[in-house]
């Protein structure tokens, strides 16, 4: 089909046309967001001292993410407290608290080992910022 304006002929852009442009645009721009390039994890300021959460709140062979400090804590074995910054190292995106010892990054499926905090499977190439932690009486401190 074609439309005539002003003496000269354009082409009609039906309405699937037009949707199917629009959704290229979006996948591209999509794509554009898991480029190359990872993000620069940095540890929080001021955080030296801290209790960042209670033992109890962190479960043997799991743990918790304490969205105040963008860190997330965990217990691999009974006793053994391991913390470190959620931020996935690929793009920034949280980490979410820990299933099976693996920390998964909910965007581009990086995943992280809950006691090193080590890349276990990319497109993150970089470990989670890793804190030294200690326990003083309930309280889980970073040193």
């Amino acid at each position: 089909m074609t439309v005539t304006e002003g003496g000269s002929a354009m082409p009609a852009v039906g309405r699937r046309e037009a949707l199917g442009a629009t959704g290229v645009a979006a996948c591209g721009l999509a794509l554009a967001g898991c480029g190359a390039g990872d993000a620069e994890a940095k540890p929080v300021a001021g955080i030296k001292g801290q209790v960042i959460a209670k033992t109890a709140d962190v479960p043997v062979g799991g743990g918790t993410v304490v969205r105040k400090w963008k860190i997330v804590v965990t217990q691999p074995s009974k006793g053994v407290y391991k913390a470190f910054g959620s931020a996935c190292p690929h793009r920034g995106c949280a980490v979410g608290a820990p299933r099976d010892n693996v920390l998964r990054c909910p965007c581009h499926g990086s995943e992280f080992a809950a006691d090193t905090g080590k890349v276990m499977t990319g497109p993150a190439t970089r470990s989670l910022v890793a804190y030294q932690v200690k326990v003083e009486g309930d309280g889980i401190v970073v040193v």
